[in-house]
Formats: C-alpha cells, structure tokens, sequence
C-alpha cells in the first residue's frame, strides 16, 4: 500500500489527510507507509506519523515530547505510559493551522539534526504477573502453557494490560477478552503490528 492508497480508503478524511501531507512534504522527509499509516523520517529515523479514525485525523510526532509546543496544542495518547510520543488531533482541515504545524515540523527535524532524543528507561528484566492473571492461569493450564511460549515482550504486554487495570470489574473484562487471544498464540498488540 502507498499513501495515496492509504488515502482513498479514507474518503471522509481524505481532504485534512491530503493537506496535512502537503505540509509535511513541503519539509525534507521520506514518505512511506509504516504500522499501516503514513509516516515521514528524516536521517532514517521515523519521526511523523498520521492515521485517521473514525472521528478525527491524529498526527503524531515520535520524539514530540522534545518539542516547544508553545501552544500547548500537543498531548499524551497515554499519560503515565508514551514518554516520547505526543499527538494532535484534527476534524476538517480547517482545524490545522499550518504556522503552528510548520513550525512543530522544523523543530522535530532539527532536534533530529541534533541527534537529540527522549531517553526510554529500561524495563526491569523481572516480569511480574499480576495475581488476577497467576489465578486464571492455575485455572486455565493450557492458557498458562501457551503464554510460557511467548516471548517475553507479549507476555510483558499482557502482564501490564491487566496490572493497569484498576477495578475489578475492569479486571474480569480484560480477562475474559485475552485469556481466548492468548488461547490462539496471538499477541495483545498483533493487530497493531506490521506483519
């Protein structure tokens, strides 16, 4: 799939999606399609994404938390979670304003010329599964031998999908949505991924 493909599957979008690839082209990115969606580097690093949804356009800047965003149009997809990613989220193209786009878009590629980049804190290698999940796999043994078999980054992300689960409520739903998923071999996130 190229952008223009990408584009015409989205019809209702496609004007801000063609104009916001207009501004960002008018910078010296490399355009391509990555996890699905247009997304531009710049020295070979991936840097702007955009993808559009039901309701909105998000465009994404990957290292955005290094920007200025002087005003505070920016925000965390998930707060406590993203420390590099910030997003912006647009309805109809004449949401952008394109200065203030411009300028995020400069930024972001000579933050890259400055080799600068937000620093991920490593994980601890100690995976920690969360009670709610140790009890439904003592229940589910074949559950509990298929998860053995993931790598440690799936077994990570279904670990912490239930550990930030706060009600028990919310526990038992998440639950009764993985437990089949891990049944069938498949990551939480697969879906998200390029294949």
């Amino acid at each position: 799939m190229d952008v223009e493909t990408y584009i015409a599957g989205h019809q209702i979008h496609a004007e801000l999606l063609n104009r916001l690839r207009e501004i960002i082209m008018m910078h010296p990115f490399e355009e391509s399609i990555k996890w699905g969606m247009p997304t531009y580097s710049f020295d070979s690093k991936n840097l702007v994404g955009i993808g559009a949804f039901k309701k909105h356009v998000g465009i994404w800047f990957f290292q955005g938390a290094l920007l200025s965003d002087p005003e505070k149009m920016l925000h965390n997809a998930q707060e406590g979670k993203t420390k590099a990613m910030r997003q912006l989220h647009l309805y109809k193209a004449k949401d952008i304003n394109e200065k203030v786009l411009k300028s995020y878009l400069q930024e972001t590629i000579d933050n890259q010329k400055k080799g600068l980049s937000v620093k991920i804190p490593k994980k601890s290698e100690k995976l920690i599964i969360p009670e709610a999940l140790s009890a439904a796999f003592r229940e589910h043994k074949t559950t509990a031998k298929q998860f053995s078999a993931f790598p440690p980054g799936k077994q990570r992300e279904y670990a912490e999908y239930i550990a930030t689960a706060k009600r028990e409520k919310t526990i038992s739903d998440r639950l009764q949505k993985i437990l089949p998923m891990i049944d069938q071999g498949k990551g939480l996130n697969d879906k998200y991924k390029k294949k």
